[in-house]
């Protein structure tokens, strides 16, 4: 994240495609859905995850569903923009897993990356591997899962990284029970996110003492931009120290909601970084929290103090769903194989 240069070049096929944080994806043909399957021994369609990507004819309107069968599949995956409604459903986050272990650059380092609109996922690990095992940190971004399209959800799924673990970007997504790992900056991008009930787990004190990392770094560019994140009812713990967020952007939004948040925070909680002079235009907000790391008292002068009415338009689940996308996704229970 640190090559601002480098991600905007790469993200010139997500400007494309969505060149305002008020586009929206038209939704998937309702009712049947196709199932193919992924097992790495060899008993299913296919034996990568790739592969089935591969086999969605462009311009797909139609759910299909890409079961995945318990594995580590060691390969970078990636839904380019022209393959929509695709439904990824694992076994579980501890039992499938899609792992790489690329770095250096930010927008190619990605063991998962989705550009298409109308994604879900459940019930898998996405996992970056480069310097996971290493007592000392490499400052290098390494991002296990990009997201850049419209109307994305993940349920129960889990994030593994240490720097930029999550790009979150443009459009509108919703994480469910999740598991987030990181250190620094590892929730990140300019999505229009609401995080419900997921596990933010801080990994900063496996690398020494003294360092400071930061939970989020959300990048909103104009005050007219409606994205930002959204953490509700969430759990944060962890070893280490790190803030809630500092801005990737001039108008940086983040707020956390009704959260059990651990002394893992620093005691001032966010960090202006570059935007030092800009921090009226930030909306940081912290509401209704409990834990030895919700204690405000000694928080930067600068954090929102948003009215009730302000603060439930990001709270509402339409904030996101204003169109009620989420309704029309697949059952995410439905084992049913329709051919």
């Amino acid at each position: 994240m640190k090559n601002l240069c480098l991600i905007l070049i790469g993200g010139v096929v997500l400007l494309l495609h969505c060149s305002s944080s008020d586009c929206e994806a038209s939704d998937c043909q309702p009712n049947t859905i196709n199932t193919i399957t992924v097992d790495i021994s060899g008993h299913g369609n296919f034996t990568s995850v790739q592969t089935a990507i591969d086999s969605v004819p462009e311009g797909n309107t139609q759910w299909i569903r890409i079961q995945i069968s318990p594995g580590t599949y060691r390969e970078k995956v990636a839904i380019p923009v022209n393959k929509s409604c695709i439904f990824l459903d694992g076994a579980g986050r501890k039992l499938t897993s899609i792992e790489w272990g690329d770095h250096e650059e930010t927008d190619t380092s990605a063991t998962f990356t989705s550009y298409s609109d109308n994604i879900v996922a459940k019930g898998i690990k996405f996992k970056i591997g480069f310097n996971l095992m290493k007592r000392r940190l490499i400052r290098k971004q390494a991002v296990s899962a990009r997201i850049v399209g419209d109307k994305c959800a993940f349920y129960e799924c889990g994030f593994i990284g240490i720097q930029d673990t999550l790009w979150d970007g443009k459009g509108r997504h919703y994480f469910n029970a999740c598991y987030i790992e990181g250190s620094i900056d590892f929730i990140f991008g300019d999505g229009q996110s609401i995080y419900e009930k997921c596990e933010i787990s801080i990994t900063m004190g496996r690398y020494g003492p003294g360092l400071i990392g930061s939970i989020t770094a959300q990048r909103k560019e104009q005050p007219q931009d409606t994205n930002g994140f959204v953490f509700k009812n969430c759990n944060i713990s962890g070893i280490g120290k790190v803030d809630l967020g500092r801005p990737w952007g001039p108008y940086s939004t983040v707020v956390f909601y009704n959260s059990s948040i651990s002394n893992v925070i620093t005691p001032e909680g966010w960090n202006a970084w570059d935007y030092v002079g800009h921090e009226a235009n930030f909306t940081y907000v912290e509401k209704d929290n409990e834990g030895a790391g919700a204690n405000t008292s000694k928080r930067v002068p600068w954090i929102n103090k948003l009215g009730e009415n302000e603060v439930y338009k990001f709270l509402d689940i339409s904030y996101i769903n204003g169109d009620g996308w989420l309704a029309k996704i697949p059952d995410l229970n439905s084992t049913k194989i329709a051919l």
